[in-house]
């Protein structure tokens, strides 16, 4: 086989294991953890196409399943059909019911391991993996995928990077380092991103930019370079972040002539998601809050092009109707604040008072934030990279109420690591509301904002536009 691509020596030792125990039928169970863009796709490519070489003759199945079948499993057959062209097979091998890729009298089937996804009935021969398997529900992979290599007794491969601690990659990944201990064969793989930067000098580069944009601590970066596994729950900030979001700026309640001005804005009653929906329909009644901040543009350089942020001012409503406020928010937004650009959680109670924002400060003026699963999470690791960074800084202690609420949502938030990378903060009903972070949350979306010279005039603009 004239494979284009070689491979690294990492790569070399892991599909060396694997063969070995293909060929001599040993039918073991392998757990492959390679930081993000090491190669761990590469790899499973080319063992692909060497195995379906080896049994073209003869015949036989390999199944590869992933958490979707669009875009994961997808992604991968392309990739096989690269390799296999790159071998010299072009022509030969063909495509069979949209998910399986024919050489000879072998085949590779591609499956989603999603829970609805109908998969009983599939045997694998050769080969068993399952792709990102940190996402693949256990009881899936147990009661269906496991027993099609059980005739064969077939080797087996779980790719990943690690998330939260009890997921089905931590467990086989836990159950192969005890075997190892017992018996010597190694089973378990892990390649961290400082491993795959000896070989890639322009891959070091990269992942030192992530790591200074997103710090350390930050939950992608510690299960994606780090390969280190995070707590299914436990506090949202450590006592480092802490430190960090505490600045030693003074509150402003006046803005300062020629100072570029942003606010989040919770709205009481626009419940985040579903799992927020008990902590803010809990006890007492949560309020609406806007967050005013200060952009500082220096922050921007070649690490991130978003400004610093300095929180300068709290409003907190509490029991206030919507139609009240509508007129205060409007005055302290464009006339006492000027904000450049306003987020509004536009959720459940909020979408209305977005809407009627955005009306009265323009469109280019008003973000609407609907929060989801998805949107939601993505908001919670932007506020943490933003924390991380030394981006974000709150105000120094004025004795007030709000900077007392502030301090303890920071204190009392928790988070909840959940499958396929999401996140999601909250307070616990009992202890109160989550809306000051909320819109603090808000605020960093705020943040991303950034003047432009365009067609010889300066124009500023939202950097969702760039």
């Amino acid at each position: 086989m004239g494979i284009k691509h070689s491979l690294r020596p990492y790569q070399l030792e892991i599909g060396r294991a694997i063969m070995d125990s293909v060929v001599h039928r040993r039918g073991l169970t392998f757990t492959v953890e390679i930081a993000r863009q090491g190669g761990k796709n590469e790899l499973s490519a080319q063992l692909e196409a060497l195995l379906l070489t080896m049994s073209m003759a003869r015949g036989g199945n390999l199944i590869k399943a992933a958490p979707t079948f669009l875009p994961q499993a997808l992604i991968s057959m392309s990739r096989l059909k690269e390799r296999l062209d790159d071998a010299g097979y072009s022509g030969f091998w063909r495509m069979e019911a949209g998910h399986a890729i024919r050489l000879g009298k072998a085949r590779q089937i591609f499956l989603s391991a999603e829970p609805e996804a109908n998969v009983v009935g599939n045997t694998a021969h050769i080969l068993l993996e399952m792709d990102e398997a940190q996402d693949v529900p256990k009881e899936k992979y147990y009661k269906e995928f496991r027993p099609m290599g059980a005739t064969s007794n077939v080797t087996t491969v779980l790719y990943g990077t690690p998330w939260y601690g009890y997921s089905l990659l931590e467990e086989a990944k836990e159950a192969n380092l005890e075997l190892e201990r017992r018996d010597g064969v190694k089973r378990h793989f892990s390649v961290s991103w400082d491993q795959v930067a000896r070989h890639s000098p322009l891959y070091q580069k990269y992942v030192e930019v992530e790591r200074e944009r997103l710090g350390e601590d930050h939950p992608l970066f510690r299960t994606q370079y780090l390969l280190l596994p995070l707590a299914g729950r436990g506090g949202l900030f450590s006592a480092q972040q802490e430190a960090q979001l505490q600045g030693h700026h003074s509150r402003r309640r006046t803005p300062v002539s020629g100072a570029v001005y942003v606010a989040g804005l919770d709205i009481a009653g626009g419940a985040a998601d579903d799992a927020n929906e008990e902590q803010r329909t809990g006890s007492g009644q949560d309020s609406t809050v806007l967050t005013i901040g200060e952009l500082d543009f220096s922050a921007c350089d070649g690490i991130s092009r978003d400004p610093a942020i300095r929180v300068v001012e709290h409003y907190c409503w509490n029991g206030t109707p919507h139609h009240q406020l509508y007129p205060r928010l409007v005055d302290l937004l464009r006339n006492v604040w000027r904000c450049r650009r306003v987020v509004v959680d536009a959720t459940g109670m909020g979408e209305g008072a977005a809407s009627l924002l955005s009306k009265a400060l323009g469109s280019s003026t008003v973000t609407a934030f609907r929060f989801t699963a998805q949107s939601k999470s993505r908001l919670d690791y932007d506020l943490l990279a933003a924390v991380n960074s030394g981006r974000l800084k709150m105000y120094g202690r004025d004795g007030s109420s709000e900077w007392a609420e502030f301090w303890r949502q920071v204190t009392a938030a928790r988070v909840q690591h959940r499958a396929n990378r999401t996140m999601n903060f909250y307070v616990d009903a009992s202890q109160g509301h989550d809306d000051f972070l909320s819109s603090l949350a808000l605020l960093v979306e705020a943040g991303k904002y950034l003047p432009r010279v365009a067609k010889g005039k300066a124009r500023e603009v939202s950097l969702a536009e760039i």
